[in-house]
């Protein structure tokens, strides 16, 4: 795929780390554990979303805008990288973010990417759960528009068909990583959200034909909304690359029983996961995606699921700033 037809802004650290936990391994005594450090893409602290960021602000830069806006949840890493972003280029940033979790513990509220979306400059406001948030955002920005800006609006999670490019370029990275080091994978597996990710990794891996099968642990949405997301932005993207019907919806899968309460809740097994990467790896996971994933990972470990023999990587999304938004729940 000749994915240098699309404007692009290099903004990441590239490639990232594709690297053994020999550790976690011993420890769960099943599979042969790697990860992708998508936390080291640079942007901010990093993450999942720089990646996608590259493709929407050259998208944004060619249609001149002045001014991108974003949405999320109250610690959204997309908003955090998309202020990041925008600073690094010279533009105006401003965000809504969601009350997703009801918290009014003043670190969930103002710590972590909060602190960072204002340290780089952004402007906020907030919104209460179960709004349209990609509608609010549109009323926002047409406000903006009439006061003299050229705005560009970035869905949540910067998960369209132009961010999705991103992780179609990661699978071939991931690939060419595992061709390079003669390292054949069983599994890749990663969190999954705003489905972005998994959609621009499903349309990358099935475009080469790499036979490598990606699971999904969700973190928000039930499973068949999580996969009916993934999919259809999935086939959307595979046309925006020249690639259409090369992902079927049988190749889309997500587990999605390990949300817990819902999303940006930590479960139990979330902050064990998060303390077993952090004691045995010395690698700082998220508690709203990579926690969840790790979770996820961890439990297929333990039963079986990815068994003794089988090499599985994990895709870190990233999100380590997150962390200090929820220090009481490690409490």
């Amino acid at each position: 795929m000749h994915l240098a037809r699309f404007p692009r802004i290099h903004l990441a650290h590239l490639p990232t780390p594709l690297e053994h936990l020999p550790r976690l391994s011993a420890e769960l005594g099943g599979p042969e554990i790697w990860i992708k450090r998508d936390d080291c893409t640079g942007l901010s602290t990093g993450g999942n979303k720089t990646r996608k960021l590259e493709w929407l602000m050259a998208e944004a830069q060619a249609m001149g805008a002045d001014m991108v806006m974003t949405q999320g949840a109250t610690q959204s890493n997309h908003a955090r990288q998309t202020s990041a972003a925008a600073a690094k280029l010279g533009m105006a940033c401003h965000i809504l973010l969601e009350d997703r979790t009801g918290s009014n513990d003043p670190n969930y509220n103002g710590n972590g990417n909060v602190f960072l979306d204002d340290l780089h400059g952004a402007t906020r406001e907030k919104r209460g759960p179960g709004l349209d948030m990609n509608t609010e955002m549109e009323t926002v920005a047409d406000q903006y528009r009439a006061k003299g800006h050229k705005v560009y609006t970035i869905p949540g999670g910067g998960s369209n068909p132009t961010g999705a490019l991103g992780y179609v370029n990661c699978a071939f990275e991931l690939v060419s990583q595992f061709n390079d080091r003669s390292l054949p994978f069983d599994h890749i597996v990663t969190a999954t959200g705003s489905a972005g990710t998994q959609a621009g990794l499903i349309v990358g891996l099935k475009a080469i034909n790499a036979n490598i099968p990606l699971l999904g642990f969700g973190v928000r949405a039930p499973k068949p909304k999580q996969e009916e997301n993934v999919f259809n932005l999935a086939v959307k993207t595979a046309e925006k690359i020249g690639a259409a019907g090369c992902v079927k919806r049988e190749d889309v899968v997500a587990d999605t029983d390990y949300v817990g309460e819902g999303y940006g809740i930590p479960r139990a097994d979330t902050l064990d996961a998060i303390r077993m990467f952090a004691q045995l790896e010395a690698i700082l996971l998220d508690p709203v995606y990579s926690g969840k994933g790790a979770a996820g990972l961890i439990d297929y470990c333990r039963k079986g699921k990815f068994k003794k023999g089988e090499r599985i990587v994990f895709l870190h999304t990233g999100g380590a700033a997150g962390l200090f938004g929820y220090t009481s729940a490690f409490a």
